[in-house]
This record gives C-alpha cells, sequence and structure tokens, in this order.
C-alpha cells in the first residue's frame, strides 16, 4: 500500500500488521487522523507519532520525485492511546529543489508534537563516505548471529529460529518487528568506544514506496536512544525512580533504503546532565552503507520531591 493514499475508515490500532501503524485517514487536503499504541502505560510511542506526522506530511508533497532527507520534531506533550491523534500539515514552501511542511499533532485541541521535514529532489554534487562502511563493521557479528530482544513489550517478538511459520523470505509471519542485540563487551572491543549499543534492526515486509520505507525507520528510530543514555547509569530497567520522556528528535536520510531489511543501528550517548541526556545513532545496511543519522535529547531527571 502506498502511503500517499487513504482509506475512507480508521484504521484498526490493533491490526497485527505493522503497515497499519503508519496508516492515517485523510479526512481534508492537510488533516489527518492516526491511533497510536503505548510506549509506556497510557503514553503514546513517540516514534509512532513522528512516523505518523512524516506519513502526514508525506502526503502532501506531489512531486514523487522529491524525498524526505530530514526532519526535526518536538515532544510537546505525552499522547493518550484511548483516542485519536489529529495531524494538520502546513506548507511553508515548495520551491524548485526543495519543499517543506510542518506538521503539529493535535489531541483534545492540544498540541502534542510538531515537526519540519524538508523534501528535496535528486541532485548531482561532491560525494564521500557514501559506499564507506565503519572501520569496525567487518568485525560485528550478522543478524542471525545476534540476540532476539524484544524492546517494547506489547509487540509480539518471536525467535526466527523457533518458528514454524515463516515467509518466503525466512520472515516469521505475525511478527511487526525484529530486534536483534550485539552484546555490550562485543560493542566495546571492536568500536574502541565510539558506539555504546548495537541492534540489528528490521520490520515486516513492507511495500516499494520509498516514503513508507522512511515513515517506517523513523518508527525504528526510537526504539533505543532512551536506553542508550540510561544504559551509562545501569538504569535501563529501572525507570520508577526517574521520569524518561523523548524532548527532540532528529533525523537525516542519506541514501536509499529498505527498513524491511536488516539494518544495524549504532547508537551512542556521549553526555547527559541537568536533567538531559544526548543520544545520537546510525544506520548502516549489511554492507555498512550508511543510509541515515539520527540524533535525540531525552528527559531523565530525578522525580520532583
Amino acid at each position: 500500500m502506498d502511503l500517499r493514499g487513504f482509506d475512507d475508515h480508521p484504521p484498526d490500532p490493533d491490526a497485527n500488521d505493522f503497515l497499519s501503524r503508519l496508516t492515517l485517514t485523510r479526512v481534508d487536503r492537510d488533516i489527518f487522523t492516526g491511533w497510536c499504541h503505548s510506549g509506556s502505560p497510557l503514553r503514546a510511542f513517540g516514534g509512532q507519532v513522528a512516523a505518523q506526522a512524516l506519513v502526514a506530511a508525506g502526503s502532501t508533497v506531489d512531486d514523487d520525485l522529491r524525498r524526505v532527507h530530514s526532519l526535526h520534531a518536538y515532544f510537546l506533550r505525552a499522547g493518550r492511546t484511548t483516542d485519536h491523534i489529529v495531524y494538520m500539515v502546513d506548507r511553508p514552501r515548495d520551491g524548485r529543489s526543495f519543499s517543506t511542511r510542518r506538521v503539529r499533532a493535535v489531541q483534545y485541541g492540544k498540541t502534542i508534537f510538531t515537526m519540519s521535514v524538508s523534501f528535496a529532489l535528486p541532485q548531482t554534487g561532491p560525494e564521500h563516505g557514501r559506499e564507506q562502511a565503519p572501520a569496525w563493521f567487518d568485525a560485528i557479528p550478522s543478524p542471525m548471529e545476534s540476540e532476539p530482544v524484544d524492546v517494547l513489550k506489547h509487540i509480539p517478538m518471536r525467535d526466527q529460529a523457533e518458528s514454524e511459520d515463516l515467509t518466503e523470505a525466512g520472515y516469521p509471519l505475525h511478527q511487526l518487528l525484529e530486534v536483534r542485540h550485539i552484546e555490550s563487551k562485543v560493542v566495546r572491543s571492536i568500536s574502541d568506544g565510539f558506539v555504546d549499543q548495537m541492534n540489528w534492526i528490521r520490520s515486516q515486509p513492507l511495500p516499494d514506496d520509498p516514503l513508507t520505507h522512511v515513515c517506517a525507520l523513523t518508527y525504528l528510530s526510537d526504539l533505543t536512544l532512551v536506553r542508550t543514555v540510561l544504559d551509562h547509569h545501569n538504569r535501563a530497567d529501572e525507570r520508577a525512580d526517574l521520569q524518561v520522556a523523548s524532548i527532540d528528535h532528529a533525523m537525516w536520510f542519506h541514501a536509499p533504503l529498505r527498513s524491511d531489511e536488516w539494518l544495524l543501528f549504532a547508537n551512542r550517548s556521549p553526555i547527559a546532565g541537568d536533567g538531559r541526556g544526548f543520544a545520537t545513532g546510525g544506520f548502516y545496511t549489511l554492507t555498512g552503507m550508511p543510509v541515515a543519522s539520527v540524533a535525540q535529547e531525552v528527559l531523565v531527571r530525578d522525580h520532583p520531591v
């Protein structure tokens, strides 16, 4: 399904289908609605809100040759999972080479999220680094040599080796996404401290539409950055005494990609303090080609007394 097309009826928020998590209902030229699942109890998952906002923005760009190259977003309020979210798109500019869109996500009359997105036509110019894998890339374990993990407990995750219902590509049926974690001691030894955490990640099989894949990657990009910050303090699974939430999120897309094929997501958190932590990440194909970069600042502070 091309995400530029929309149903007349809201998607089933409980559908066991990754694409349904990106699908919106168009209610006017630049207004859309969608549903989000939880990332923490009663709080909409930020990666899905960002992905749906990008779906809304992309649906208003009529030129199919213009591709997303960057987005910058702020999480302003916690989104609710019990009702739909309204996405309102503004069109500041459609130039000869670039198009800019701004999106507001609204619930109950309050803006919970904003995003600015830039689309560009293909250009020619100097290039470097596009085909160059990191020096440590050849030493990392393959996806099948890495440990399956459940990064969101409400998303069903199953070990491929234990599944009897496989697609022709060997992908387990009814699995929305798959994450395989590389051991921290391996990451430290091969990256010389430049990377804190590495995960192989891919979504359920998706259509060929390029917009679908950048929206899916936006969803996937919010799965491990907070954990990367907390891991520095051995508190990845101990959040009861902390307030933890994404504050802002930025992405840059460097090359065409497929989110339903294995991508290495390498994360680093170089600094935290004053109640905030900063994390960055890079996505690489199986051959080590860099395809996207991400940066996020997260709220990570003690609960007020």
